[in-house]
């Protein structure tokens, strides 16, 4: 009997002991909250709304490995502020418990082990923590920065957050959720996760999708490690994201918007068919919501470069910025892979092609052909100054019409007949001359040369740099339009070639002298002189056809917006020197002639002088007829020289 109370006796000592040894192993470990949180004086919050939600037990557990991002008071203070209560009204949030499961993972992550991008699931499932560690060693769990990591307990590890973090659906999680890799891979890369992720900014996010960085990258000549590896990439991805958010419904067409990067503007375009671009880039898929602003998918990556666009708003071309928007070309004008050359009209061009028109800006914006106007005004290739050559006819991207280059003696540079006043304004994209009027896509009375095979005539206006007088779309000319036979001739006649008829001195003169101001069509014109834009005067014969001084219109009333040409079959030659005031006292008879002429009423010498400003014949007047049998057919002027007078008239030998 006393062997088993002894046992007994034993037996329960034993058990003591085991269990004294138990509590004693039991006591002797720590955990994340005892001797972690709870013993922080910066904690109190945290350890508060543990205690509030029935948590205290789980970061107790010694059987547990655990990762818990620890809130400091500021956090919980600034979490307050933001939903505008106190620590009270945070304790008393129905979903306390999920907020403070979604700072907790279930395995032990040392700082040392975190990674760039890590996407980690923690014990509310309800969304994954998104981890950044930068290049200097900082480390955040979404948008909340680790203040001071790895306070180790036997069941876990605590680093303390500056934020508390929500298990928002943000921006970061649309683009995750809907397959843009690339666009979250390049986030991760730039550090960026933590702007993004923040669940109080309220953002636009222009996204472009996987196709678009490819496209990036095949015009950097590089892949997607190569874009990964660019100096300015967290600027261009900024780029894409507003500090509001803006739904489509409330883009305007024109806006230009403010992003994150500071670098450059946004400038968005809605059309009238609704479709909306930021720069050059389409929104393919637009007003994705998250929890913290909106995402709108493009296809194609946008760049912060100073295209012509820029140049333009940057340097006070508001009529010309208005006008390009109205038409819904900034998408055509902000890509940042085209090579552009822009003739951009100041706003005095503008106001002075709008009192042209008798109209304001807004008549010009409501052409129906603005687009049309403004594109003319494009190259599709970038020409500086230096490489402008006289003459040269080039193709804008409006197909309507061509532009006409003159480059002076002087280096005046003109398109059409717009001046050049400021020239090679560099852009990202191109560059930027300035004119000082707006061209015009009309036909003009240059264009009928070029468009008809008058080469000889459309070589020698470029050499005399007529070109800005003759494409003035607001001017009219009539203009005598000698062929390249009738070149071919005078070259003959001088006994030289196109090249010396080039080089002659007075070349500006010879072909002012086949233009008269205002449209005269050939129904118009009657016997008579007309005043040309040299100073001289023609001599206009309507008996038989029509004549110009000893030339035949062969073909008439070729018309153009700026007047009309009438072809000839003879160069006109200004005979200088010689009057063609007309005597009325003085009388030729018959006039046209084969053979004799009579002067009546004249007396003193005659001079008999061809269109090319050469004698014939002279004599003595004496009331005996003149043989004019000997000249060959044509027009000539018949000059009279008396005592005090000299004065010539008309003279035709058919």
């Amino acid at each position: 009997m006393k062997k088993i109370i002894y046992f007994l006796r034993t037996r329960a000592a034993l058990g003591g002991l085991i269990l004294t040894l138990s509590s004693l192993s039991s006591f002797g470990q720590t955990n994340v909250y005892n001797n972690v949180i709870a013993t922080s004086p910066n904690h109190t919050s945290l350890a508060a709304a543990l205690q509030q939600a029935g948590l205290v037990t789980a970061l107790q557990s010694n059987t547990a490995t655990l990762t818990v991002f620890a809130p400091d008071n500021a956090a919980f203070a600034d979490l307050a502020a933001s939903l505008n209560t106190d620590i009270t009204g945070l304790l008393a949030l129905p979903n306390l418990s999920d907020i403070l499961l979604y700072h907790v993972l279930g395995t032990e992550v040392p700082a040392a082990n975190v990674t760039n991008g890590a996407i980690v699931t923690p014990l509310n499932p309800v969304n994954t923590i998104k981890l950044t560690k930068t290049s200097s060693g900082s480390v955040y769990a979404n948008h909340a920065m680790v203040n001071a990591a790895d306070l180790f307990a036997d069941n876990g590890v605590v680093h303390s957050i500056n934020k508390v973090i929500l298990s928002n659906e943000t921006v970061v999680d649309v683009a995750l959720d809907n397959g843009f890799s690339t666009l979250a891979t390049a986030v991760i890369t730039a550090e960026l996760l933590p702007a993004l992720t923040n669940p109080f900014s309220t953002l636009t996010v222009f996204a472009p999708d996987n196709a678009a960085f490819d496209q990036l990258a095949a015009a950097l000549n590089t892949n997607t490690a190569g874009l990964l590896a660019l100096p300015n990439l967290a600027d261009v991805l900024t780029y894409h994201v507003l500090g509001t958010e803006v739904l489509a419904a409330g883009i305007t067409n024109g806006a230009v918007v403010s992003p994150l990067s500071t670098t450059n503007t946004l400038k968005l375009t809605k059309t009238s068919t609704g479709s909306v671009y930021v720069n050059h880039a389409q929104v393919i898929l637009a007003d994705v919501p998250a929890d913290n602003g909106v995402v709108h998918v493009l296809n194609k990556v946008v760049l912060p470069a100073e295209t012509v666009v820029d140049v333009a708003l940057d340097n006070g071309f508001s009529t010309l910025a208005t006008a390009v928007i109205t038409a819904e070309l900034l998408p055509a004008l902000t890509n940042p892979f085209s090579t552009l050359t822009v003739f951009a009209p100041n706003n005095a061009a503008f106001d002075q092609l709008a009192a042209a028109l008798n109209t304001n800006t807004a008549g010009l914006l409501a052409l129906p052909n603005l687009a049309d106007v403004l594109t003319y005004h494009v190259l599709g290739t970038e020409v500086l100054a230096a490489g402008i050559t006289n003459g040269a006819v080039v193709s804008p991207l409006s197909t309507t019409n061509t532009l006409k280059l003159t480059k002076t003696s002087t280096g005046s540079v003109y398109v059409n007949h717009a001046q050049v006043i400021l020239a090679d304004v560099p852009a990202d994209n191109g560059v930027v001359h300035v004119l000082n009027k707006v061209v015009l896509p009309a036909e003009t009375v240059v264009d009928v040369a070029l468009d008809n095979g008058f080469s000889t005539l459309a070589t020698a206006v470029i050499t005399a740099e007529l070109l800005p007088a003759l494409t003035d779309p607001f001017s009219e000319f009539t203009v005598f339009a000698p062929t390249n036979t009738a070149f071919d001739n005078l070259a003959t006649a001088l006994n030289t070639n196109t090249a010396g008829l080039l080089a002659l001195p007075n070349l500006g003169s010879i072909l002012l002298y086949h233009v008269v101001s205002g449209t005269v069509l050939s129904t118009d014109l009657t016997n008579g002189s007309v005043t040309t834009l040299n100073g001289g005067s023609i001599v206009i014969d309507v008996t038989s056809g029509v004549m110009v001084n000893d030339a035949m219109v062969t073909s008439a009333n070729v018309t153009a917006d700026n007047g009309v040409v009438h072809v000839i079959d003879k160069v006109l030659l200004p005979t200088a020197g010689i009057s063609e005031e007309i005597n009325s006292n003085v009388a030729v008879y018959p006039n046209p002639s084969v053979d004799n002429i009579f002067v009546k009423g004249g007396n003193g010498n005659f001079t008999i002088v061809d269109m090319m400003g050469k004698t014939v014949k002279a004599g003595m007047l004496d009331n005996q007829a003149i043989s004019i049998s000997d000249l060959q057919s044509g027009r000539y002027l018949l000059q009279i020289n008396d005592e005090s007078n000299t004065f010539s008239m008309p003279l035709i030998k058919q």
